[in-house]
């Protein structure tokens, strides 16, 4: 095989590139109403999206000439730096709130969603915290705590967003990462107990939540209030059959299905693709996430501890929310405002991927070319 056919894994590029043009494509579908409405331009969220889509290509260019052992130089730096900025989300007039929630900061036109990054970097510091204590896991429980006393204090920050969702993929995500380190699985079972049992303790001291929690249990007992957003979803797989209605002719995008270009993409999507364009999207994310689990085994194996965690933890991370999203829209799952990662719109959210995806393709060059691991990325 030459050496150029080493560069780039092309299964994991191939559903990446897939899933960010179908999102492209549905994005522009799904927006265009509201887009005319509140701006007079219905290619104006589509034409945001493509900019972004470009920004993160590009960042995932510069990210991928990057050395993994820089990453892990500085991996307790950006955590912290993470921490600081879902501080500042807090401190009234910096902070933007929409929808009462309070999770962005204002970059000049543009907004930065703080968990988004956050996802990131907890994966970077977990992977180097379990280079440096590789080995030590299986023997002491205080090892095992001690990165989540210090994401328990993130997750606390994002607790006051509120952005229950995002806490949910990044504990579950760092659990995960902790149990294929070396954790005990009673020590992973007894954290799996606590961790369901704060979170069954947040549900029930927010009536909010449980509210979502009931209307999920029963979306039609209230079709036109607390169960209105999922209803409506349902009502456009319904509408989608095996072979959707058309692109661009989904009937639930006209100001029926709130959040139709963000969170509910995906149901706009099985509306108008239908059964099937549904069924290959799930396809492509399974085959992301097979390879990214992949390049984390064959990095492991070469002994690359902190490349392998990095490539499981994104591999965990985006799987588990693109099915949190998915089950979310289908009604499997109570509502959470998590995007479908590479597809629904969102400045923040599409550059990080790029970013993690830059991430799996360096861990995945340096493992198969170890003697090229200090070279730039050739053209």
């Amino acid at each position: 095989m030459s050496e150029s056919n080493l560069q780039f894994d092309r299964s994991l590029l191939f559903a990446a590139g897939a899933l960010l043009f179908i999102g492209l494509i549905m994005v522009c579908s799904a927006s265009i109403t509201i887009a005319d409405s509140k701006t007079g331009q219905p290619l104006f969220y589509f034409a945001r999206q493509l900019v972004f889509a470009i920004v993160g290509l590009c960042f995932a260019w510069a990210v991928m000439s990057v050395r993994l052992a820089v990453w892990q130089r500085i991996a307790p730096q950006l955590l912290m730096a993470g921490v600081v900025l879902l501080v500042l989300v807090l401190v009234p007039g910096i902070g933007r709130e929409v929808n009462g929630s309070k999770r962005w900061l204002p970059l000049g036109p543009v907004n930065l969603q703080v968990a988004e990054v956050i996802k990131l970097f907890a994966i970077l510091y977990i992977a180097d915290y379990l280079q440096r204590h590789h080995g030590q896991l299986h023997r002491s429980f205080m090892k095992v705590l001690a990165p989540l006393m210090l994401l328990g204090v993130a997750a606390l920050l994002l607790l006051l967003q509120p952005d229950m969702g995002s806490i949910v993929v990044i504990m579950s995500t760092v659990l995960a990462m902790l149990f294929l380190g070396g954790a005990r699985l009673d020590v992973f079972a007894a954290l799996i107990a606590v961790m369901g049992g704060l979170f069954t303790l947040l549900v029930w001291v927010a009536p909010y939540r449980l509210e979502r929690l009931q209307s999920f249990m029963d979306p039609w007992a209230d079709p036109f209030g607390s169960g209105f957003q999922l209803t409506q979803a349902l009502i456009a797989f319904g509408r989608g059959d095996w072979l959707g209605v058309g692109l661009g002719s989904s009937m639930q995008k006209l100001f029926y299905l709130p959040e139709a270009h963000t969170d509910f993409l995906y149901s706009i999507l099985a509306e108008e693709l239908g059964l099937i364009g549904a069924v290959a999207v799930i396809a492509l994310f399974f085959v992301f996430i097979w390879r990214a689990l992949a390049i984390g085994r064959a990095a492991e194996m070469s002994g690359q501890v902190f490349g392998a965690q990095i490539a499981y933890g994104i591999g965990i991370w985006l799987g588990l929310q693109a099915c949190v999203n998915i089950g979310v829209n289908m009604g499997a799952l109570p509502t959470k405002g998590l995007t479908l990662p590479l597809m629904s719109y969102g400045g923040s959210s599409l550059v990080i991927v790029c970013v993690a995806i830059a991430l799996l393709f360096r861990v995945d060059m340096e493992t198969r070319m170890p003697e090229k691991a200090s070279a730039r990325i050739r053209r």
